[in-house]
């Protein structure tokens, strides 16, 4: 018997008018060249999310953004808009055709695709664009789940815009914009593949392909194959238009107009073993070589259709099954295609069969979610059909089946029959629908007759989430046939029809399906006189009667049996099967739906037992299980509920005589989840879970409690096969590693998106466990973690790391971090960016324009260091003055003072102007310094030039008011001497822009360029390249540069270039750096006259473009260079061309030792004799090897009288040897760069030569260096020290020549071994060695004068008897750099005071312009970048640090001869960012934190840990092994690292461990700041929190305020604020404050709160304030309901609350599960509330009467509501047993009961889990029932 449709009204949102019109309205007017016609179409705002979040969409939460989306196009213009907001604009260059989202490939990201007529552009969600141009000409895109497909347009046809209105939209489009979900086993899952054919297979076929496919949006378009008769072949037909695709299901429908025909066609990967119809690849390409490919398969083929269907859908049948729905409007009919899967190895198979369609009679249709809002069971979401008929009926359908019809509400009618009536030949008596579009979800647009269109909804989703809840339960739980039977009845006619009408508010939604239930109920009659026996006879009867096969029935709807066979053989073989039933159909189908039902609902039940928040619904529907289970005969169900809710056991009596055989046993999770916790997951009974746990996924309505059970599971020992435990529950795990329970439940709650949210929604007995894997965690958790796993513990320093490693912005938006979000508590989120102010405070600010007035004549402050105060180095530096000191003595833009006569005479000018002579020379040489002080410490704007700070070589008198003296004109060209300083004051200038802070605009460097060359901007193009930026020139700029002809700017480019293609030997830069080396250039090259210093640049130039790359050419070329005399004949020059080559050719072959010499076996022998050696009997060979064109130009050979001039090529020779066999510890290169042994060797080699010479061999045994006295003293010679120690003793004895030599020797030895140790130890503040080159120092300035203080270090006195003066202080600044070069960035305090003591002590005119810049550079060095750098000791940074220490310092200011000026900022190459700081996550301020730092075991050291303090300087990558975040205050971090012989990270370099320098750290709750608390004298929480609660406790908060003394105490709030900034424990803290509180709770209880609170703080655990409180509030308020009439709570559920607190609590004390720091909760407070339940169920006498009058009589006694609870509470408590359980086993102990034997422990055997108590009170039940037999 059909029932009759029911009728129902729509609920109309509105008036519908696309909102892009109402968007462009607001715009102002459109402009002319507008299109009229637009396209707009709706879409569920799933489509544009990332697929990960779609496919985790969990359906139990109601979603923020249930909105309609939209697109609008019009023209070039496309609008996205939700609701009444614009979301984003696209603008594109030409006409749009078509636009549709798709998520390309693996991506899981939404990109919105749109279609021009020459261009495919992609957009995604951020906003950035890929513009794709089209080889052909495309007609349209369509979406499927792996790519992007492209229908080509016909030859001789071009895609145009299709023309619509605002009445039509796109209606074959809309199935694209369905939102993506994971299909578990389509093809997607194998999407892994190759981008394309080879060659040799595309060729130009694509051209003849009628479809493609784009998989990803940087690959080319792909041909579509086509599989027919086992064959494949490429997609030619161009007839074959695609009418629509899914991007759920990869199926595509198509229409032929020639041959009237529909296609559906399902996409498949390819198989390689059929015969490819193109040729026989097999020939071409190896097995196994071919790339994977999609190709289409036709499934189903229909014809006879004159036109194209005008709507292709994706919806459901009643049993989940997908139907294909073709709207055929020529036919006025809908046909719908079942489409069949079969799974093997594991992917799924389409097909259509026969007699799998039907049709409908529609004009219109579309796919809405109505019946199954949220179930989701097959391959897709339930989807429900809504039709428009040809008589302008809605009719809702679901599969076949009709359910109602649809009207317009008469208010509506009426209003717009009120609203026409004005003009009466308007006026429309009858208003029909007449059209259909836009369905999203449940909501469509309805066109009316009268041409006005309404935005209508179906009631998708009732207001009451309870009745949403069942009904999504029931359509999860009840097998498809029956369920539909169900929506019929649902939605049927009749008074108790569901949700009738649309004006229905919360309450009648559910009492509309309540109503329903209880009418199904008395419709099943229970004849119980009429049972029979239903035991099964057989194992397949036993089989089918099994709970295996109900499932999967349920599961397999359409393979094996079909729906309505199972029902009947579930009818047949139920237990609960009637005599009458087989003569009733109607009730037999009752009867499966109610038990159906009460199985399904009850798991509901169980889950909503799990929310604090859904009581009032557990009430609901606990009367209607009841209900069920009454008119089921279920008394344990009954039983089950009465014990949570003990009043109904009033209203619903038990049977007697039960129904079934073998009463069921109601699941019940709190029992499975209390013998989780006290047996582990294995022992506890699998028939406590409802088995719809088991049986859905993710999305089902009950994942809240399939979550807490998997938790538990994994907490508890469950292992995990796939994505299911062994309990048989699923869970999403998220990636990570994990050695513990503990720790791989953390990574499930954040795999199932479980956040402290969810956490807090628990009941607090639930949620401890979860709570105690999450405290366990919070210390050390993995380090590979995701960031939401980091913040649901609490470590939100640790997320920030994860994300900043990620690459992402750190951004809190809805987009990027919305797991986030939904992880942590919206409160207690902090990971908002951290920005380090690049500024100090107004008080800073203030002390530093005093300094500037003080200092400067104009107040000016732009001295290049102004910016150098931030955050940070004042957190370094604190109160200490060095940073000012550094910026007054490193200042070169202000006057200096000059100390002169009040009245001066003419003679006191002269000695003015050569005391500023001497003060200018010091000026000049102060820009080195400031480059390195200020180096990479700001960043600029690209719209803003770059701004040089002035050299100001004036001087001012102090004693004549700061009059200006300038330097005579007439004396020294001031122009010319301040050419090279200008030079290092604009490098110094460019050397503060930080590397790579993002790429440097080739605009930019342009905006800066002056019209005539100068050198300012040669300086900053050195500086830039230096920083790596001047990649962004063309060789167009560099060539224009060259052609200036301007000797810096040459200068500059070419170091510039070479650094910032450092180690490339990129061709066109050496090409252009080679046409500067004259000595190269081809005999018909023309002759140039360049300078030398020209010249040496582009020789360094050439080996830092080619460093390490031992290239031979270039090697034999800068070895011919070495020897070669340069233009000009000054000896000087030519000396030092023969040192930039030999440092060039060093740099080349850098560190390869015997490598890089390869077949140029003369090499070595040809260096050597540049040393020092004889001509070689080989040399004429060697020379004869050279071309002819080297022959002509070998007139410049250095021959000089001699084979070679030693005293220009050693130097050369000697550096050369050095960088080659740098740390390669060769002793045989070491033997011949001996130091002199003999008297001859003294007079035969220079000096200086020697100290080269030592340095050479030093930096060759690199690791024999060690920082000792006696390291130096084995440098030395024997005949030298006993030369040296003899001239003491026998001075009279040896020759004045002789003593001259050796100690010239001595100290150059002494000043080589120096450099040595600062090049060995360059930024490793080695203590050894700045205490040894310290002494050294002071040995030094002794000698040159004596001072105060005095050398640590015996050396030979007398220096300066034989040494001059000159000698003597370029040493001892060499020594002094070096110094500086060990401490490089520390700031050390005593090295500085040194450096400051030099820079302003009386030299007496041997304080040279060399020195000076010595002291510079050395001041600089200290502090490297504001002290945020260091120095390198790679092989790289040893070779640049080289350029700078070389030992030839210049001895005026535009002095290049032996080194040019310019390489001495070649440091900066050296320089890495080895700088940290630690940065508090929840201020975002910088903060001190000890560090413990471990290095690796080394050759001199053992493994080291030491201690540090942030911001610091960490040791190199080659030896770090851990830093570790130590310290009581601050969260532990633990960052361990492989040593590697690496440079430092790069900038946002994605694997760096210490992001840039900056290490989030988390402030333990109850610790103050190091900056607040130095000492720790403040973080003694314990001591000062006692004394304000026991003074809150005796006198109240309200008397703080007004008592003699409350202004010196401290409130609580007020302590806890100090060290907390949880904002829960704040606000608590300032209610526990609250003066009215005293007066609304008692003592104790105030008391309480306050010992939690402190417990909180102290522990820094602030989650549990609200489990204490929970389990507080809890025993209290059943205290007072035994003590007192009233009763509080009707319900008994908050006793299992507390049954799992005292189960987690055992499960902790027998060791199932480890802590470090104790349990979470005391235990002692635990044990307490087992004491007071205890003692409450003992307080009662007429308890035991009740208990025993239950268990004999089976019903809940007729007693008042009090004592019912206490009841419920005692069942519970003691976990009694049901009482028809418990008549069975007294029946079955009673029968074997002798009077001697005790029932206990048989009683004891059948409840094993049942409390002695209990068991005792069913003993005497056994007594009673055996004295009765």
């Amino acid at each position: 018997m059909r029932m009759p449709v029911g009728v129902r009204h729509l609920t109309v949102l509105g008036e519908f008018k696309p909102f892009g019109l109402i968007a462009e309205a607001l715009d102002g007017k459109p402009s002319d060249n507008v299109a009229d016609n637009y396209e707009y179409f709706l879409f569920e705002p799933e489509a544009a999310r990332e697929r990960d979040k779609v496919d985790g969409y969990d359906a139990s939460a109601a979603s923020s953004d249930r909105s309609d989306h939209e697109l609008f196009i019009r023209g070039n213009m496309i609008i996205w808009s939700t609701g009444a907001r614009v979301c984003k604009r696209f603008t594109l260059s030409s006409p749009i055709i078509m636009a549709c989202w798709c998520r390309l490939g693996d991506m899981a990201e939404a990109h919105l695709c749109v279609l021009e007529i020459e261009t495919l552009t992609i957009f995604n969600t951020a906003g950035e664009v890929i513009s794709i141009p089209l080889s052909s000409t495309i007609a349209s895109i369509w979406s499927l789940p792996f790519g992007l497909l492209l229908q080509k347009a016909t030859e001789g046809t071009s895609a145009t815009c299709v023309p619509s209105s605002s009445s039509s939209p796109l209606p074959s489009t809309r199935d694209i914009f369905r939102p993506k979900r994971e299909i578990k086993s389509s093809p997607q899952h194998n999407l892994s593949l190759p981008n394309s054919f080879d060659q040799i297979i595309k060729g130009d076929v694509d051209s003849l392909s009628s479809h493609l496919i784009l998989k990803d949006p940087l690959e080319e378009p792909e041909s579509i194959f086509i599989e027919e008769r086992g064959k494949l072949n490429r997609m030619k037909d161009f007839d074959e238009k695609t009418i629509w695709t899914s991007d759920r299901i990869p199926l595509m429908a198509s229409y032929n107009q020639g041959k009237m025909q529909h296609s559906l066609w399902v996409a498949e990967l390819v198989n390689h073993n059929l015969e490819v119809a193109t040729g026989n690849l097999s020939e071409l390409i190896p097995a196994g070589v071919l790339p994977k490919q999609f190709s289409f398969r036709r499934i189903w083929q229909g014809k006879g259709a004159q036109v194209a269907a005008s709507k292709v859908f994706l919806a459901t049948d009643d049993d989940a099954t997908p139907i294909v729905c073709f709207l055929l409007q020529e036919q006025k009919k809908l046909l719908a295609l079942r489409l069949q899967s079969v799974e093997i190895n594991n992917d799924i198979l389409f097909d259509i069969k026969p007699d799998m369609s039907w049709s409908i009679p529609a004009a219109g249709a579309a796919p809405v979610i109505v019946t199954r809002p949220r179930a989701n069971v097959g391959l897709v979401p339930f989807a429900d059909i809504i039709v428009l008929t040809s008589e302008n009926a809605l009719l809702l359908f679901s599969g076949k089946q009709c359910l109602c019809r649809y009207l317009l509400p008469p208010c509506i009618i009426q209003a717009l029959q009120n609203v026409e009536s004005s003009d009466p030949a308007s006026v429309i008596h009858d208003l029909k629908i007449i059209g259909l579009s836009d369905a999203v979800e449940g909501r469509i647009s309805v066109l009316l007759n009268n041409g006005r269109m309404f935005r209508c909804a179906l009631r998708r989703s009732p207001s009451s989430s309870l009745a949403d809840d069942c009904i999504t339960a029931m359509a999860e739980g009840v097998s498809a046939g029956i369920y539909n039977r169900f929506l019929v009845c649902l939605w049927g006619n009749g008074h108790a029809a569901y949700l009738s009408e649309a004006e229905s508010n919360v309450d009648s939604e559910w009492d509309s399906f309540s109503d329903l239930i209880v009418q199904m109920c008395r419709n099943y009659k229970v004849i119980p006189d009429k049972l029979v026996s239903c035991a099964p006879n057989s194992s397949w009867d036993f089989l089918l009667n099994s709970k295996y096969h109900r499932n999967y029935a349920r599961l397999n709807p359409i393979t094996g049996v079909s729906s309505g066979t199972s029902v009947d053989l579930e009818e047949l073989v139920s237990c609960r099967s009637y005599v009458d039933d087989t003569e009733n159909p109607e009730n037999s189908f009752y009867s499966e739906l109610l038990m159906e039902s009460l199985e399904s609902l009850h798991a509901l039940y169980e889950s909503l037992k799990l929310d604090t928040l859904r009581k009032r619904d557990l009430g609901l529907l606990v009367v209607v299980l009841c209900t069920i289970a009454n008119s089921l005969g279920e008394e344990n169900y009954l039983d089950h509920y009465s014990r949570d809710f003990p009043s109904l056991s009033k209203n619903f009596g038990m049977y007697q005589n039960q129904t079934s055989l073998i009463p069921k046993t109601p699941p019940s999770l709190f029992r499975w989840l209390e013998n989780c916790l006290k047996h582990g997951s294995n022992s506890a009974s699998d028939n406590d879970l409802p088995s719809l746990l088991i049986i859905t996924d993710a999305s089902s309505v009950v994942s809240w409690a399939r979550k807490i059970v998997s938790f538990y599971s994994i907490l508890c020992g469950a292992t995990k096969v796939g994505k299911k435990l062994s309990t048989g529950v699923n869970c999403n795990v998220a990636m990570g590693s994990s050695c513990n329970s503990e720790e791989l439940a953390v990574l499930a709650m954040v795999g199932e998106k479980f956040g402290l949210q969810q956490l807090d929604l628990l009941p607090a007995g639930v949620s401890l466990p979860l709570r105690h894997a999450l405290d366990k965690c919070r210390e050390c958790p993995p380090t590979d973690w995701p960031a939401a796993a980091y913040v649901l513990l609490g470590r939100q320093d640790l997320a920030l790391s994860c994300l900043s490693h990620s690459g992402k912005p750190i951004e809190l938006d809805s987009r990027t971090d919305e797991s986030l979000v939904s992880i942590s508590t919206p409160y207690m989120l902090h990971l908002q960016p951290v920005t380090i102010p690049s500024t100090l405070s107004d008080t800073v600010g203030l002390d530093n324009s005093k300094f500037e007035d003080a200092e400067s004549v104009d107040g000016s402050n732009t001295d290049g260091m102004e910016h150098i105060f931030n955050s940070s180095t004042q957190l370094r530096y604190g109160r200490d003055l060095r940073l000012n000191e550094v910026r007054r003595l490193l200042c070169s833009a202000r006057p200096v003072a000059i100390q002169t006569p009040v009245n001066p005479s003419a003679s006191d000018q002269d000695l003015q102007q050569a005391q500023l002579w001497q003060l200018a020379q010091r000026t000049t040489s102060l820009p080195l310094g400031r480059g390195a002080f200020t180096l990479a410490t700001t960043s600029t704007l690209l719209t803003e030039a770059l701004t040089v700070p002035k050299l100001v070589l004036a001087g001012r008198l102090p004693a004549q008011q700061n009059a200006t003296v300038n330097l005579d004109p007439t004396i020294r060209n001031i122009q010319e001497l301040k050419s090279w300083p200008e030079f290092h004051n604009a490098v110094a200038a460019g050397l503060r822009l930080a590397p790579l802070q993002g790429k440097m605009s080739r605009t930019w460097i342009v905006y800066n360029k002056p019209e005539e060359p100068n050198v300012v901007h040669a300086g900053l193009l050195l500086a830039l390249g230096l920083h790596g930026h001047l990649q962004v020139l063309t060789i167009t700029d560099i060539y224009q540069y060259y052609s200036q002809e301007h000797e810096c700017t040459t200068v500059g480019l070419m170091l510039g270039l070479a650094a910032s293609y450092r180690g490339t030997m990129q061709p066109a830069i050496s090409k252009s750096l080679y046409v500067h080396i004259p000595a190269r250039h081809p005999s018909s090259f023309p002759d140039l006259e360049l300078p030398t210093l020209l010249q040496s640049a582009a020789l360094v130039s050439v080996g830092i473009l080619y460093e390490g790359s031992a290239h031979p050419q270039t090697m034999q070329i800068l070895l011919g260079e070495i020897g070669r005399r340069s233009g000009g004949d000054n000896v000087l020059e030519r000396e030092g061309y023969a040192v930039s080559a030999g440092f060039s050719l060093g740099l080349v072959a850098l560190g390869r030792g015997e490598d890089a010499l390869g077949v140029m076996d003369t090499l070595l022998e040809r260096l050597f004799q540049y040393v020092g050696g004889k001509e070689l009997p080989n040399e004429r060979s060697l020379l004869s090897k050279i071309s002819t064109d080297e022959l002509s130009r070998s007139t410049g050979q250095l021959m000089d009288g001699n084979p070679v001039n030693i005293d220009v090529t050693a130097p050369g020779a000697i550096i050369a040897l050095a960088l080659m066999f740098l740390k390669t510890e060769s002793e045989a290169i070491v033997s011949r760069l001996s130091i002199p042994h003999t008297h001859f060797d003294l007079q035969y080699v220079r000096p200086d030569f020697i100290m080269l010479r030592v340095i050479a061999r030093n930096l060759i045994m690199w690791s024999r260096v060690y920082p000792s006295k006696e390291w130096i003293d084995s440098q030395v010679p024997e005949i030298i020290k006993n030369g040296v120690k003899g001239i003491g003793i026998e001075i009279f004895a040896i020759d004045e020549m002789d003593a001259e030599s050796f100690f010239q020797a001595y100290v150059y030895i002494v000043t080589g071994a120096c450099i040595s140790l600062g090049l060995r130890f360059a930024g490793t503040k080695n203590a050894s060695a700045q205490e040894l080159l310290y002494n050294c120092s002071l040995y030094f300035l002794n000698e040159i004068k004596p001072l105060s203080l005095v050398s640590a270090i015996s050396f030979p006195k007398g220096l300066a008897r034989f040494i001059d003066r000159g000698t003597l202080e370029t040493c001892l600044h060499l020594i002094v750099l070096s110094l500086a070069v060990i401490m490089g960035g520390s700031g050390h305090l005593q090295t500085f005071r040194l450096l400051r003591f030099l820079r302003g002590r009386n030299s007496d005119g041997h304080a040279n312009y060399g020195t000076q810049m010595a002291v510079s550079l050395a001041i600089g060095f200290l502090f490297l970048g504001g002290g945020m750098r260091t120095f390198s000791t790679g092989n790289s940074a040893v070779a640049a640090l080289l350029f700078t220490l070389y030992p030839r310092l210049p001895t005026g200011l535009s002095d290049n001869r032996c080194h040019l000026q310019a390489f001495r900022h070649l440091y900066v190459l050296a320089t890495e960012a080895r700088w940290v700081q630690t940065v508090d996550v929840d201020t975002g301020l910088p903060v001190y934190a000890p560090l413990e730092v471990t290095i690796k075991e080394t050759e001199h050291f053992a493994e080291t840990s030491f201690g540090d303090v942030t911001p610091c300087i960490l040791p190199e990558r080659a030896v770090l092994k851990t830093v570790r975040v130590c310290g009581p205050r601050y969260w532990p971090r633990v960052i361990d690292l492989v040593p590697e012989d690496k440079p430092w990270w790069c900038f946002r370099d994605k694997t760096d461990p210490f992001n840039a320098g900056v290490l989030y750290i988390k402030r333990k709750v109850g610790a103050c700041s190091y900056v607040d608390d130095p000492i720790g004298c403040q973080s003694l929480l314990s001591r000062a929190i006692h004394k304000v609660f026991g003074w809150t406790n005796l006198r109240g908060c309200s008397e703080s305020t007004n008592g003699p003394t409350g202004a010196s105490l401290v409130t609580v709030d007020q302590l806890v604020s100090t060290f907390s900034s949880d904002p829960s424990l704040i606000a608590f803290a300032q209610l526990c404050c609250d003066p009215s509180w005293n007066t609304r709770c008692d003592a104790d209880f105030h008391e309480f709160c306050l010992q939690v609170l402190f417990e909180c703080v102290s522990k820094d655990r602030p989650a549990l304030l609200q489990v204490y409180l929970s389990l507080y509030t809890t025993i209290e308020s059943m205290s007072d309901q035994v003590a007192c009439s009233t009763i509080a709570s009707g319900d008994s559920l908050s006793i299992n609350n507390l049954k799992l607190a005292l189960a987690y609590n055992e499960a902790l004390l027998r060791g199932r599960f480890s802590t470090s720091r104790a349990g979470i909760i005391q235990s002692i407070f635990i044990g307490s509330l087992r004491k007071r339940v205890e003692e409450l169920l003992n307080y009662s006498g007429a308890l035991k009467d009740d208990h025993y009058s239950y268990l004999c009589s089976g019903k809940w006694p007729n007693v008042e509501e009090k004592r019912l609870i206490l009841l419920s509470w005692y069942l519970q408590w003691f976990n009694v047993p049901a009482a028809s359980v418990v008549k069975i086993a007294v029946e079955k102990v009673s029968a074997k009961l002798t009077p001697q034997l005790s029932s206990v422990p048989l009683l004891r055997l059948l409840f094993p889990r049942t409390h002695i108590d209990a068991i005792s009170e069913i003993d005497k039940l056994c007594i009673s029932s055996h004295v009765i037999r």
